[in-house]
């Protein structure tokens, strides 16, 4: 896959959680992906929450980081404008502060492919007007 993956919440909890609806898709695609793969700490927030909703361990989160798999690729507080205008503009879906991040970092990354289960994103535009690449399953 050319450029950076920008991975969601959707397929890492999934991929962290044997059993899950898409475990089987996400651990195929997982093989074929290059780290490390860009995400920021809004996913990670909602990854370790619904972890442990679901009774599971966080350490392999923390790992994935240690191991370098993932790495924080935006600060929040150097893009607080554009995600503010984001979030603004996609109020209506609502736009999570995790999905603006991942946006903007579509925005920052120009040959990115969002890695998601959110079918959001195939609403949510870079740019203003760009279709965001992203890698999911289909319905």
């Amino acid at each position: 896959m050319k450029g950076a993956v920008l991975l969601d919440t959707g397929p890492l909890v999934t991929f962290l959680a044997a059993g899950s609806e898409h475990h089987v898709w996400v651990c195929e695609q997982w093989k074929r992906l290059h780290p490390p793969l860009l995400t920021c700490e809004p996913v990670l927030t909602e990854a370790a929450f619904l972890l442990k909703r679901e009774g599971r361990e966080t350490d392999p989160l923390f790992e994935l980081l240690e191991r370098g798999v993932l790495r924080v690729g935006l600060e929040i507080e150097d893009q607080l404008a554009d995600l503010r205008t984001l979030m603004s503009r996609y109020r209506d879906r609502p736009m999570s502060l995790a999905d603006a991040c991942l946006v903007r970092l579509s925005e920052r990354h120009r040959d990115s492919t969002v890695f998601t289960l959110d079918s959001d994103f195939r609403i949510y535009r870079r740019h203003g007007n760009k279709v965001i690449p992203t890698l999911m399953p289909e319905k």
